[in-house]
């Protein structure tokens, strides 16, 4: 027993030493606020860019498979246009990784610029919107043929119909799939050191680099994400029992 409480003491010694040595000495803690804030920012900006991207996708996806055989002339191919358009952006940004796609807009489209966040926002925007804009082609596309017919019978054009019946109701009917791929996003960045940026996995593994020390560093970055994530999903529950509540 007592060579038990002696190697219990011993391994909380070293515990000790390690997280001094990780986060206190040199304040490397303050690298590990410094990352988290550049992986809120990256994502917080991905993700209104990428609802923004898949918005637009989607309506211009839902508009053709609804009603292109209805359209006639310039308008029937604009729509054909951009409806390829956006297959070709959701082949391309969904078929390859999305650490490939950063490395491309930073060393290839973006080389001449040093604006690494700005870069990032733009690549994780652009990928999200991908996933975004299936989730709310889905949810538009599970609305009810009726509610178009609704909004002809109040006077609405097909825009009108979208932008203030059928839009609100996917939303709604999307919004927990759409929290799921921000929570997905948040985990996403964390490739972001790629890139020469130091977001919260980079900054665990320059304390790493730093002190020799992989368990600290590591289960600390793993730790955050782990709360933040809770957080999110914890938040999403709360959201979905007021949405029930508020469709009864």
């Amino acid at each position: 027993m007592e060579q038990l409480l002696t190697n219990i003491k011993a391994d909380f010694a070293k515990l000790k030493a390690d997280f001094i040595l990780n986060f206190i000495e040199a304040d490397r803690w303050k690298l590990l606020l410094k990352g988290l804030k550049t992986t809120i920012i990256i994502t917080i900006f991905a993700v209104i860019l990428g609802v923004i991207i898949g918005l637009i996708v989607a309506i211009i996806r839902a508009t053709y498979d609804k009603n292109y055989d209805k359209m006639r002339g310039f308008g029937k191919s604009v729509c054909a246009v951009l409806n390829f358009i956006s297959k070709i952006y959701l082949t391309v940004i969904r078929g390859t990784p999305v650490v490939l796609q950063l490395l491309i807009m930073y060393y290839i489209i973006f080389a001449s610029s040093d604006r690494a966040v700005l870069i990032a926002i733009l690549s994780f925007g652009i990928n999200s919107g991908a996933y975004v804009a299936e989730i709310f082609r889905g949810g538009i596309m599970s609305i009810d043929e009726g509610q178009f017919e609704a909004g002809r019978s109040l006077g609405f054009n097909f825009v009108q119909t979208m932008r203030y019946i059928v839009v609100p109701q996917a939303f709604k009917n999307v919004l927990p799939a759409l929290l799921n791929e921000f929570i997905a996003l948040v985990k996403e960045t964390s490739v972001s050191g790629y890139v020469t940026l130091v977001d919260l996995t980079r900054a665990g593994d320059i304390i790493r680099g730093d002190t020799f020390s992989s368990f600290m560093p590591l289960i600390a970055v793993a730790l955050i994400y782990l709360a933040i994530v809770m957080l999110l999903t914890w938040l999403l529950g709360k959201l979905e029992r007021r949405l029930r509540t508020s469709d009864r």
